[in-house]
């Protein structure tokens, strides 16, 4: 099975083509852009199909990073995985942020439960912990810093993301989000197309809010 894979959840914009019948990434490409995914995205499959080789048609799966992440980039995301579901006539799946993050902690620590933690800012944290075979042992949820670090005392095993030196005061190294696009590809091949069309993953609402008092009239 073909699977395009895409990544607009972070700061990057990701995509891949995986085939899993060979467990073989046939193309990927990842730029580092903070902002803008929904003008750089088609750019980045075009790359991917010319590394491959192939068409878009040529896809029998697309699979998504739904979150937890940036509020517009996870929609843009989601926008053309399911649009390209539509078009091309394929299953569509979502993939967590969380899972990904897990999953490649994962390829360097094998046999150890995993516990993914982001920092979400404003004292909270998303938070989510996976066996050591990668099932998830607990929903995705936002917490306040002190509540994950109640947890993670608690937790045997890894601790991988950017709320890492929050739960574990003597971590070194960078523990940035980092969502490997080849790994959303295999999560992708793996997961239940009949789970339903992906959707954003928001743990809490958008920064951005209307300002009370200045909605404008529908006529």
């Amino acid at each position: 099975m073909i699977v395009l894979a895409l990544d607009t959840a972070g700061v990057d914009c990701a995509a891949a083509l995986y085939d899993s019948g060979r467990d073989a990434v046939l193309g990927e490409a990842s730029d580092l852009i903070g902002k803008g995914h929904a003008e750089h995205l088609m750019g980045i499959i075009d790359r991917v199909l010319k590394q491959a080789d192939m068409k878009l048609a040529m896809a029998e799966r697309v699979a998504v990073t739904i979150g937890p992440g940036s509020f517009t980039g996870i929609r843009v995301g989601v926008a053309a995985a399911r649009g390209f579901g539509l078009a091309l006539n394929i299953p569509t799946v979502g993939i967590t942020t969380l899972e990904t993050m897990a999953a490649a902690q994962r390829e360097k620590t094998p046999s150890r439960p995993v516990l993914a933690a982001m920092d979400a800012k404003r004292g909270e944290i998303y938070l989510q912990s996976f066996s050591a075979d990668g099932l998830a042992l607990d929903e995705p949820r936002a917490v306040t810093v002190e509540e994950a670090q109640a947890f993670a005392a608690n937790f045997d095993g890894e601790i991988t993301g950017s709320a890492t030196p929050l739960l574990k005061p003597n971590a070194t190294g960078e523990h940035a989000n980092k969502f490997p696009i080849s790994i959303v590809a295999r999560l992708g091949a793996a997961a239940d197309p009949g789970s339903g069309k992906p959707k954003p993953l928001y743990l809490r609402g958008p920064d951005a809010k209307p300002q009370a008092g200045f909605a404008i009239a529908r006529v």
